[in-house]
């Protein structure tokens, strides 16, 4: 049964070509489109998974991380006055305007902190100490920021919100979904830059527990002393800033849309192929049959032959996703393809191949015995 599972198979060598390249554009298609909605969904909450904060107090009914309404900033002292805290800071997020040297003007998200170091942002510090930040006008700005500020340098000054400030670090990796450049600043410089918005307000009450602290009694306590704040834990605010953009921008449709062409794709191919070869090689499966064969026979010849196209096709198509990965970091987006998700597109590259044999199946189970000994 092996023996005339691989011989008719690969009796045409180009078509189990065709057929293995369809199957590897399936698989490829599939893991570099769920990657690249993978590294978006990673650039809106990357900034609170990096936080080392176990709890975040936002504004009621905030959408997500970027998108922020201001409370008073006073609202901190009954977060350190909450049994359990170990420290609470007030966090600021605020989009600035930056004039480049070129005369053109770019807007920026700053995050102003009064200590930075202690909740663990910015995480990829390539140049400059952050604890500088506090000594006077000074900025950090993500590397990616090259892209829409142009070439920059340490030492350099830029123009923030009509005033003067020096970068003196940068940082690596820290990105929005919107693609809009990171910067860090001292949280008085911040409220200085938007005083109408930020003069005694903040966007964000950063919270760290006690060791051994009840987080969910906490919460329960922060959303009793601020009936008009929402207290989230970093996975619900995380989820719930990954969940605004799925849901208003389209990213997971269109994400659901490739997967389902390219497992249309898969499948068409391969149920293609597998039944013209079949039809061409009738009369092997009706000696098969003659000889005393069953159609559980019959069916696992053709599962091993949707087995091979699978397994060959997905190693196929494994090796150019991860390959493209550089191409793609040069296109200042991520490629992320978790080990779950290669797993889960194996088994499912496998098991689209052998629903597609299904299609044979139904033909060569009606095929008479009797067809042999015709002439």
């Amino acid at each position: 049964m092996v023996s005339l599972a691989y011989k008719t198979l690969l009796y045409d060598k180009l078509r189990f070509f065709i057929t293995v390249a369809g199957v590897a554009f399936a698989v490829t298609l599939i893991l570099v489109q769920t990657g690249l909605f993978i590294g978006i969904l990673d650039n809106a909450t990357i900034t609170i998974e990096h936080m080392d904060a176990d709890l975040w107090v936002t504004s009621k009914n905030s959408p997500n991380l970027d998108f922020v309404h201001q409370f008073p900033e006073t609202y901190i002292e009954r977060v350190r006055g909450t049994e359990g805290v170990a420290r609470a800071d007030n966090l600021i997020l605020a989009f600035v305007n930056v004039a480049l040297p070129t005369g053109a003007t770019e807007t920026a998200v700053v995050y102003g902190l009064e200590d930075f170091r202690r909740w663990g942002v910015p995480w990829d510090m390539r140049e400059g100490n952050i604890d500088d930040l506090r000594r006077g006008p000074y900025v950090f700005i993500d590397d990616s920021a090259a892209k829409r500020f142009g070439t920059f340098h340490v030492g350099e000054y830029r123009e923030i919100q009509g005033e003067r400030f020096k970068i003196i670090g940068t940082t690596h990796a820290a990105k929005s979904f919107t693609t809009t450049p990171l910067m860090f600043m001292d949280y008085e410089r911040v409220q200085s830059l938007v005083p109408s918005t930020y003069r005694g307000n903040t966007a964000y009450v950063l919270v760290k527990l006690s060791p051994g602290a009840d987080v969910g009694a906490i919460k329960r306590a922060l959303a009793a002393k601020l009936p008009f704040n929402d207290v989230y834990t970093k996975a619900e605010w995380a989820a719930r800033s990954r969940d605004y953009w799925v849901k208003n921008t389209g990213i997971g449709f269109n994400a659901f849309l490739t997967v389902f062409l390219g497992c249309l794709v898969g499948i068409v191919v391969v149920a293609q192929t597998l039944y013209t070869s079949t039809m061409e090689h009738i009369k092997e499966f009706g000696t098969v049959k003659a000889i005393g064969g069953s159609n559980g026979d019959i069916y696992r010849i053709l599962g091993r032959q949707a087995g091979v196209s699978a397994v060959v096709g997905f190693v196929l198509g494994l090796v150019p996703s991860f390959a493209i990965r550089p191409l793609v970091e040069r296109g200042d987006l991520k490629l992320i393809i978790p080990p779950e998700l290669t797993a889960t597109v194996f088994v499912g590259t496998v098991v689209l191949c052998l629903l597609a044999a299904v299609i044979s199946f139904r033909k060569v189970a009606s095929i008479d015995p009797g067809l042999v000994f015709r002439a």
